[in-house]
């Protein structure tokens, strides 16, 4: 019988244990649901905490990033690269602000960097999607063709990336790959109406070709 109560016992012991892991502020949930205020709210007592939290300067760059606070964003994230040299997250969040603010050479020295690091990395189709814009920008379509082309590779679903490969495809003078990049992207989403006006307008100057 006293074997026998032992059991509840034990178990009252573990419940404040419990209870804490439980309601402990949980900044990537936060990010993932779409609460980034919260999220950076919680990054920040985090980093109040223990300066060298790395885990929580990414999740609080990642927020702010998708509430557009870039300058905020680049003062934490050249914190993480303090704690950290090397880590790919960091190099692709300092990325992804450079693109942001229009620093295009800082932002592609950034996405190599990540390429080198992390040639599979959680984010890599995303760094060759930022590189096809930035060549787009820069006017340097047939590298905007390959850095879209390898985008598309990974994420392959996604109808706005294949609009862009086309849009690359088409302004360097590929027109027949630019129309099958179209159709693609149409054929993900039938309402894209810039992929239907590029369909349109890579045919007609096909058509002036023949």
């Amino acid at each position: 019988m006293k074997t026998c109560n032992l059991m509840p016992v034990c178990m009252l012991c573990l419940l404040p244990v419990l209870s804490q892991s439980q309601t402990r502020p949980d900044a990537l949930a936060e990010y993932r649901n779409g609460n980034y205020e919260r999220a950076v709210a919680i990054c920040k007592n985090e980093i109040s905490a223990n300066g060298r939290n790395l885990d929580a300067h990414v999740v609080i760059c990642w927020s702010l990033i998708r509430l557009n606070r870039y300058a905020e964003a680049l003062t934490y994230a050249r914190q993480g690269r303090g704690i950290s040299l090397y880590d790919p997250r960091i190099i692709e969040i300092l990325g992804e602000i450079n693109y942001y603010e229009g620093r295009n050479t800082e932002a592609l020295q950034y996405f190599q960097e990540y390429i080198n690091l992390a040639p599979e990395g959680l984010r890599i189709e995303t760094v060759y999607y930022f590189l096809g814009e930035i060549y787009i920008r820069l006017g340097r379509f047939r590298h905007a063709d390959i850095a879209l082309s390898t985008a598309v590779h990974w994420q392959p679903g996604n109808a706005l990336w294949w609009t862009r490969l086309a849009y690359a495809r088409e302004n360097a003078g590929e027109l027949q790959e630019a129309v099958a990049a179209y159709q693609r992207a149409l054929s993900l989403n039938s309402h894209l109406a810039d992929a239907r006006r590029g369909l349109t307008r890579a045919r007609q100057s096909l058509s002036s070709r023949r």
